[in-house]
């Protein structure tokens, strides 16, 4: 917590509350002190790639379409260029398993590494709005200084300065993540055309907008603390092995003040001078020396903060560092336990299962019903049957399709098509076909009707469905 000194370190009484909240109920604003390090350092310049992605990656197009999108008013979703539509749910919902296992192996493992390193959360608000922060109101304690502050010119010309560039940089993120929903060609079309034509679309830009300006400028670390999941979800994810920032209190207790020459073994005082240096530095206003908790997102501040202090003091670096409980506890290297291989199991089953039905899909999905409320009719030695047909065009490319029966024996006669049906790439058919079958062919009443789907002589899909006739 941002105010660890007042509370005893013998005890689990900080895990009662958290650093944002005070025992009043009132938000408590944690002003981190401006962290530097190689982790830091690091951490840049993997955010800076990401961001890189994260922007660019809309304007990335395979066959004309877009390499993501997650078009959830058309139901229409594509995956490193991959159509996916309500029609492929079940991939959806395997896709849907694979992740989440994923993310409990993950952190099984590695433990938060993805909230301080990779979570969009964490980069657009510690390198980049953080990073305005610093400029314009200057480091931790020139920012309490300014909180505290009467209303001025001073105080109002920083403020007008930092909302104004947080507002037009959520204006930003609102259309990045506008453009991973519409695409980037439709999202240009609001841009550019005239408003009145646009009305729904500016409307989301400027709710989606207000939302980031408000979570980026006063909501910030609550949405890993209070409303993000994951990071409850760690207390049953992590065991003693699992790798996580760590604080080694074998070798930092007894802390003390460090005094120059002196014999701190002879002291009995641990390595951690006690400086709260690593206090000053979480985003998230916790005292990592109590251990792991909720609230810690892995960001490595705290490492970089207390390496700095140990260089000018002359200990040995890594007193805070990544490790697992038992790596500390018990001086034993990384080993991978039998959660881990069991969860590595599971996965690698559910990755072979997903690609393996991604590599069947087929290009067609098509639905072939009979016509609700119509009987069979019989010409001569022939029954006719009326169907629905639906064929949705999931590919990238020009389709001319025809419907033939397998089995039995039979005839199609597509309505309003002579030979072939033509479809463009993602485009949907819909109609009318009758289906004449011999009365010696029929199983009875009812008889599975087998139809293909086929693009010139290559099968695309099976289709059956039921034929009715006349009793034997």
């Amino acid at each position: 917590m941002s105010n660890n000194e007042d509370l005893y370190r013998d005890t689990e009484s900080f895990r009662d509350s958290v650093a944002t909240i005070s025992e009043d109920g009132k938000r408590v604003f944690i002003r981190p002190k401006k962290p530097k390090g190689k982790f830091y350092s690091a951490r840049t310049k993997v955010s800076i790639a990401l961001l890189i992605l994260l922007f660019g990656i809309p304007f990335l197009k395979l066959n004309g379409d877009p390499l993501f999108l997650f078009n959830i008013l058309e139901r229409k979703f594509i995956v490193f260029g991959i159509i996916f539509w309500p029609q492929d749910f079940i991939l959806f919902v395997l896709a849907g398993i694979t992740a989440v296992v994923g993310v409990i192996l993950f952190t099984v493992i590695y433990g938060r590494i993805w909230c301080g390193w990779m979570c969009p959360q964490t980069i657009f608000l510690e390198m980049v709005f953080r990073k305005i922060e610093y400029k314009i109101d200057g480091d931790y304690g020139q920012q309490k200084k300014l909180a505290k502050m009467p209303w001025n010119i001073e105080k109002i010309r920083k403020r007008s300065l930092k909302w104004t560039l947080f507002y037009l940089i959520s204006f930003l993120i609102a259309n990045c993540f506008l453009s991973y929903i519409i695409g980037t060609d439709e999202l240009f079309k609001i841009i550019s055309e005239p408003p009145a034509q646009h009305v729904g679309g500016l409307m989301s830009l400027l709710i989606f907008t207000t939302v980031f300006f408000f979570v980026f400028s006063w909501f910030r670390e609550q949405a890993c603390i209070v409303v993000c999941p994951y990071g409850r979800l760690q207390g049953v994810l992590l065991d003693k092995k699992s790798i996580q920032v760590s604080y080694d209190y074998k070798r930092g207790e007894n802390r003390g003040k460090f005094r120059k020459n002196e014999d701190r073994k002879a002291l009995e005082k641990g390595d951690c001078i006690d400086c709260n240096l690593c206090v000053a530095v979480c985003p998230t206003g916790i005292d990592i020396r109590n251990g792991s908790q909720m609230e810690c997102v892995n960001c490595t501040a705290c490492m970089d903060a207390c390496d700095s202090v140990m260089e000018k003091v002359s200990l040995p670096l890594g007193l805070i560092r990544y490790a697992s409980e038992e790596m500390v506890a018990e001086k034993k290297p990384f080993t991978y336990s039998k959660r881990m291989i069991a969860y590595s199991s599971v996965l690698v089953v559910l990755v072979i299962t997903l690609t393996s039905f991604l590599l069947s899909r087929s290009d067609i999905e098509s639905t072939v019903l009979r016509v609700p409320g119509t009987l069979y009719k019989q010409e001569g030695d022939k029954i006719m049957n009326m169907y629905n047909y639906k064929i949705l065009n999931k590919s990238h490319e020009h389709k001319d399709l025809h419907i033939e029966l397998i089995s039995p024996e039979g005839e199609i006669k597509v309505i309003g098509f002579e030979s072939t049906i033509s479809l463009e790439k993602q485009e949907f058919s819909e109609g009318t076909l009758l289906i004449y079958i011999n009365k010696d062919q029929l199983d009875g009443r009812k008889t599975q009707v087998d139809l293909g789907i086929y693009q010139g002589d290559v099968l695309l899909e099976e289709v059956d469905t039921k034929f009715n006739g006349p009793r034997n």
